[in-house]
């Protein structure tokens, strides 16, 4: 008990209403082993509690991986750490893990969850390194090669929900985007020097999106302060829409921004050429897209590669969340599963 006379006893923030709007008010949710009922109504109700991120085809990814006793797996990114952990349960005894991601905020958090569930050092592996530099991640292992790869490209919950990173519109935060803080240019530094041609050019390559030309003139050169600045900008230029259809806009606005802000796709491009070699023979590869940008590169350089040799089966058809998970977990329902097997040597 604290004896100090001076110290302000402090209470707790009380719980602000059902549906606090606040990321930061969301205690219950962000603190879920110590209100499991809140977390449980919430997942009820098809949505995924603030703070957290499920895990996206965890069974699927398991039956294209095939996990063994003993087998050297890399997660790519490593996230929140549910792929990982399920992974890790089937690689022991005697497996070992390795998993990357560049977040420098939540990296050591999920390191710490997974060390608490008593994955020590000689079972897990943690290295801040974007997924290009895989070889390099392998060999300091000690390692040439890996039994299983998994990535997942999606962004975390823990991400999108968290306004300070400015990933989405849910609530108004600065506009930054960068999965890494302290590297590159914020989200708002780069439409301030974007060029309208460039910017229409980044939003039908890196989003599809079908209205690029009405709201270059809107976005391009400007300075947007907050995530809310932002899509008001995109929402005013596509007035004539509809407020689905604006919508829709809106956030494939923000992903093609965030790809281009991240360099996703020029890692993502690396990544593939690298990666057959990157797996011992007869290895295997589970990637996870959520985009048709991300997903038409895997698909191409998985092709590529079969026909070169370096993979002896890959997937004919895409794997899709099943209509229990897209419910339960509504984040899952653009996912695809692609996979690849090594060939021999």
């Amino acid at each position: 008990m604290d004896q100090n006379p001076s110290t302000p006893h402090r209470r707790r923030p009380r719980y602000p209403g059902k549906n606090p709007r606040r990321f930061e008010d969301k205690y219950k949710e962000l603190d879920p082993q110590r209100h499991p009922d809140t977390i449980a109504k919430v997942l009820a109700s098809g949505k995924t509690p603030a703070g957290s991120h499920i895990p996206i085809m965890v069974g699927e990814i398991l039956d294209v991986l095939r996990p063994q006793a003993g087998d050297f797996a890399v997660d790519c990114t490593l996230g929140h750490g549910g792929h990982a952990r399920a992974i890790l349960e089937r690689i022991m005894p005697g497996g070992h893990l390795l998993g990357l991601d560049v977040d420098p905020l939540e990296l050591p958090r999920t390191e710490e969850r997974l060390r608490a569930d008593g994955f020590g050092p000689e079972q897990f592996t943690v290295l801040k390194s974007n997924f290009a530099g895989l070889p390099a991640a392998i060999a300091k292992t000690g390692r040439t090669g890996a039994d299983l790869i998994l990535a997942d490209l999606g962004v975390s919950s823990m991400q999108l929900d968290n306004p300070e990173r400015g990933f989405s519109t849910k609530a108004d935060g600065p506009l930054d985007m960068r999965m890494n803080p302290s590297r590159g240019i914020s989200a708002a530094q780069w439409l301030e020097k974007v060029s309208p041609e460039k910017l229409a050019g980044i939003l039908q390559e890196n989003a599809d999106e079908p209205h690029a030309e009405r709201v270059v003139s809107t976005l391009a050169g400007r300075c947007f302060a907050t995530t809310t600045d932002l899509a008001a900008a995109i929402h005013s230029a596509l007035a004539s829409l509809s407020p689905e259809e604006r919508e829709l806009s809106i956030r494939r606005v923000f992903q093609a921004i965030r790809v281009e802000v991240n360099e996703e796709f020029t890692a993502l491009d690396a990544f593939l050429r690298i990666l057959p070699q990157c797996l011992n023979p007869g290895g295997r590869v589970a990637i996870l897209t959520f985009h048709s940008g991300e997903d038409r590169r895997v698909k191409k350089a998985f092709q590529a590669a079969r026909q070169e040799g370096l993979y002896q089966e890959i997937s004919r058809r895409v794997g899709r969340a099943s209509p229990s998970e897209r419910h339960n977990n509504p984040r899952s329902t653009s996912a695809k599963l692609r996979w690849a097997i090594r060939s021999p040597l």
